[in-house]
């Protein structure tokens, strides 16, 4: 999906504020312009571009999103909204620790597919500025203003995309306090469906995955060695191909190590992931995997980047006769010191 195709069609807002009591629904839809249009175009792309957006099918018979949204028309647009956000309310009325927000609900196109959008816009607090005149004139004073929209740079917390041709679902979420246990209420309870494992999420899996296994095989002094292979074989595919196979990755870093590839397979078949295709979109996801970090015992941090981990001429690690390790900097035109 791309920004430039996502065509606002609707668009309707109610506030969900726990503190109040109730929610204040809106019987209107919004009236917007190119400004709003824009501001909810960069939403929905950040949302459905995301690396933290994961796919998701109603539990059809469970949901009550889904039945709202199984016999939907333009002219219930109005209605379903309300009716969302009221259950909505409902679930963050009985769990206190899930934030206040204005839910805001988008009918779009993208090219010559219906969507909708479901954005719940958590509250941020703000300073801002209040005259008040009285008699001896105006007076300005700083207030705290607590129910500020994220603005467009900052990404939504919990909102979904709905395909409405097939009723899928594509989501983001972040956890919160339900009965005492953090909890995805968002899908979990809201909208009531399955979700996959991100591609954030599977990239994370595969890599503790990895230093689990070799942690577990080599002592100390080989441990960084093996691990700095595996993060750079990872940012090699990355880089060349944006993506990888899981048993591509595990034949690449396991290769002579057939036992080692053996306990791998076994953790990835935990989630389900011995065949899954790895394939992030966004770059801040796969920045981490471009500088190799190492920690010494003594608390000195070294950042390579991979391009000079690569180049031989840059940097070598040399294995002392007593097992601790050097690390050669080499050919350093300058130093900068950073205050």
């Amino acid at each position: 999906m791309y920004r430039d195709d996502i065509r606002i069609r609707r668009v309707i807002v109610h506030i969900l504020d726990s503190t109040v009591g109730m929610p204040v629904l809106s019987d209107r839809e919004i009236e917007f312009g190119s400004e709003l249009s824009d501001f909810l175009k960069e939403h929905i792309f950040k949302i459905i571009s995301g690396d933290d957006c994961k796919m998701c099918r109603f539990y059809q018979e469970e949901s009550e999103v889904y039945q709202m949204l199984a016999q939907y028309r333009e002219d219930y647009f109005v209605d379903v909204s309300k009716d969302m956000a009221n259950f909505l309310y409902q679930i963050m009325n009985s769990n206190i620790d899930i934030p206040p927000a204005d839910l805001m609900v988008v009918r779009f196109d993208e090219r010559d597919k219906k969507y909708l959008a479901i954005l719940k816009m958590n509250f941020k607090e703000f300073y801002t500025h209040k005259t008040q005149t009285g008699e001896d004139g105006n007076e300005n004073k700083i207030i705290k203003y607590k129910s500020i929209l994220p603005t467009e740079s900052q990404r939504l917390q919990e909102a979904a995309i709905v395909d409405l041709s097939d009723l899928s679902v594509y989501a983001i979420e972040k956890k919160y306090d339900v009965n005492g246990e953090k909890t995805n209420y968002f899908t979990y309870l809201f909208l009531k469906c399955a979700s996959r494992l991100s591609h954030k999420s599977k990239l994370n899996i595969v890599s503790k995955a990895v230093e689990s296994v070799q942690n577990g095989y080599y002592d100390e002094t080989k441990q960084f060695e093996a691990n700095m292979k595996a993060k750079n074989i990872i940012h090699q595919e990355l880089q060349e191909k944006g993506s990888f196979t899981v048993e591509g990755i595990a034949d690449k870093i396991f290769e002579s190590k057939p036992e080692l590839k053996q306990e791998f397979q076994e953790k990835m078949e935990k989630y389900d992931m011995v065949h899954e295709e790895i394939k992030p979109q966004s770059e801040k996801t796969v920045k981490k995997y471009e500088t190799q970090v190492l920690k010494t015992d003594s608390g000195i941090e070294i950042k390579i980047p991979m391009k000079e981990y690569n180049d031989p001429s840059s940097v070598e690690f040399i294995t002392e006769e007593d097992g601790s390790v050097s690390v050669l900097i080499k050919n350093i035109g300058y130093l900068a010191a950073k205050l």
